[in-house]
């Protein structure tokens, strides 16, 4: 496959883009910036987690194949003005659970941002991280198992890419102990690593 999620979104997430998301949510362009470094391996890391099992991955496959099939990549603009928060916060659901409101914690704390903003760029930045997925999994013909070796790979290129980030699974709590907020001090650094690339 010749180009990453990243790669996608990357060509996605220019200024303009960036200039509409600071707008909206009153906060400058640097912070914003800052944010997505962080925000997008974390939703690529939760989705990598929940399609690393055959369940997750045809759940993914599905809802890919059902509403994602990357056209909101050709008008980012118009998405982000028609204030539709909802289908991301649906998707922030399916993603993390009911650990969204502390994703959106550690990130604002990550990036300098106040939770409220980090939560709405997540809301906003999920269903173009899905639209991403589903215009790749169109053009690589990918079924339910290709999907997830696929966000497995992607997974990997960021581990090496940013030191400490193979911890972020476990720093997000998915060993399933409950104490996700003991993690929050360690997270925000290893994201923060981000900002200083």
């Amino acid at each position: 496959m010749s180009s990453s999620i990243l790669d996608i979104l990357s060509q996605q997430l220019g200024g303009d883009v960036v200039r509409q998301m600071s707008a909206q949510l009153g906060t400058d362009e640097g912070s914003i910036n800052n944010a997505i470094s962080a925000a997008l391996p974390m939703l690529l890391e939760g989705l990598a987690r929940n399609s690393s099992n055959p369940q997750g991955a045809d759940a993914l496959s599905s809802a890919l194949t059902r509403d994602h099939d990357g056209s909101i990549l050709d008008d980012l603009g118009g998405f982000l003005g028609s204030g539709n928060a909802g289908a991301g916060e649906s998707i922030l659901g399916h993603i993390f659970g009911r650990k969204t409101d502390s994703m959106a914690s550690i990130l604002g704390q990550a990036s300098g941002m106040n939770a409220v903003s980090a939560a709405s760029l997540l809301a906003m930045l999920a269903p173009l991280v899905m639209g991403a997925l589903g215009h790749i999994q169109r053009q690589g013909g990918l079924d339910a198992g290709g999907l997830s070796d696929m966000l497995g790979s992607e997974r990997s290129r960021l581990e090496q890419s940013t030191p400490g980030l193979s911890g972020l699974a476990r720093m997000l709590d998915f060993d399933g102990d409950g104490q996700i907020m003991d993690d929050v001090g360690q997270l925000a650094g290893v994201l923060g690593q981000l900002f200083r690339r």
